[in-house]
């Protein structure tokens, strides 16, 4: 869709516009919203087209009712993978206990779900393309804030302007380095480092996940089918090797160092980990920001408040934080509605990000006492899923949404 005047409602009234700059999750779900309540929406994107695949992330609690909200939910059930089981072997792959993934998740089967990045995407770009503008293939070059809206222009050429401007654009945001300042004043690195990227599933795995550990380091095999699996290298490091971040070969140089003498099927990683064409590195990190706003810019999803993924958290807080942001906004200025998004919202970020320590010494025990410790927790646990699931899951109700527009 593209717009080529300027948008009126049914009263001939202007429409407020809106840039919001990211297409993954955060994107698409406050597009949703504002354009419910009568904004005129344009989302750019950097890369050329939907992005398919990627790691699986979860649909929890608040989020859920999120979904249920925006008619996306009978959608993501049917893509549900329905993870089955979690194995956790010792550094010489024997196992130390097998269980249902929501006995250490916090997760409540039946309810929370489980899908493909990729199909979540799709559903919410699904939900919205009809009545948003989509830019694939641009990004912001330049931010002018003016006391009557936001001046843009593109790296793809030409610029606008608009009311209001919304970084859902990652953890690595440009849009809040462009208003707010450089990314470590707001990152809180949490002393990990891990590799991503997906292997030929010759392991006989299904809807299961196999994690191995040794001190400070742990190798998974996700298997959310048949046909493919998600490797995953994990490792503990005091500081960012912020070089090896910047380059692709540094990044597989510093993984297979890290895991040169590691067990199981360790050494079969390091060899697709060579031949990937996927690899997403990176370092375990939050986004601590004391305001999410600035005038007419604001930041929503992991460029706001990034929980990492220790806490499984980043997806539901994503649709959560659009949901409220575009609600706070529908019937207020720009001023009273960031203000208020900020004091609705952070408690439930806080609790959220909160889970981080909790992810941590679960899956990732940095010493042989710790992974001692961490393994009799594990024996310990009933098989069965809990039946509450975790409380921050579900710490936010949210209000109301308010009639369309």
């Amino acid at each position: 869709m593209t717009l080529t005047h300027q948008p009126t409602d049914v009263r001939g009234t202007p429409r407020r516009t809106v840039l919001i700059s990211g297409g993954g999750i955060a994107g698409p779900a406050l597009a949703f919203w504002l354009n419910r309540y009568g904004y005129a929406v344009t989302v750019v994107e950097k890369a050329p087209a939907l992005r398919a695949g990627g790691y699986p992330v979860d649909v929890r609690g608040t989020a859920r009712e999120v979904a249920r909200r925006m008619g996306i939910l009978p959608r993501l059930r049917d893509a549900h993978i329905d993870l089955r089981r979690l194995t956790f072997l010792d550094p010489d792959g024997s196992e130390v206990a097998s269980l249902h993934p929501h006995a250490v998740t916090g997760g409540v089967a039946g309810r929370d779900l489980e899908v493909r990045r990729g199909d979540l995407t799709e559903a919410l770009y699904t939900a919205v393309r009809d009545d948003v503008e989509f830019l694939f293939d641009d990004a912001i070059g330049t931010l002018d804030r003016t006391a009557h809206g936001v001046d843009v222009t593109f790296r793809g050429g030409g610029g606008r302007t608009f009311d209001m401007v919304f970084g859902a654009d990652g953890m690595h945001s440009r849009t809040r380095e462009m208003v707010f300042g450089p990314e470590e004043r707001f990152h809180r690195y949490l002393g990990y480092c891990f590799a991503v990227f997906t292997l030929r599933n010759t392991f006989g795995l299904s809807h299961e996940t196999v994690m191995w550990n040794a001190p400070g380091r742990a190798a998974a095999l996700y298997a959310s089918g048949d046909d493919e699996v998600h490797a995953f290298l994990n490792f503990a490091r005091p500081e960012p090797d912020w070089d090896a971040f910047r380059d692709p070969r540094a990044q597989r140089d510093l993984v297979a160092e890290v895991f040169a003498d590691a067990g199981w099927e360790v050494p079969g990683l390091l060899a697709g980990l060579r031949e990937a064409e996927d690899l997403f590195f990176d370092g375990a990190g939050q986004i601590r920001m004391p305001r999410w706003s600035s005038g007419r810019v604001a930041l929503v999803g992991d460029a706001a408040y990034a929980p990492s993924f220790l806490t499984g958290q980043g997806t539901s807080l994503a649709l959560v934080g659009a949901y409220m942001l575009a609600g706070c906004l529908a019937d207020r200025d720009h001023v009273a509605g960031l203000a208020a998004y900020e004091r609705e919202t952070r408690e439930f970020v806080t609790v959220n990000q909160g889970l981080v320590g909790q992810g941590g010494a679960t899956l990732f025990p940095t010493t042989a006492r710790a992974l001692k410790q961490r393994n009799e927790r594990l024996r310990s646990l009933s098989a069965m899923p809990s039946a509450q699931g975790n409380p921050a899951h579900s710490a936010l109700t949210l209000p109301e949404p308010l009639p369309p527009a």
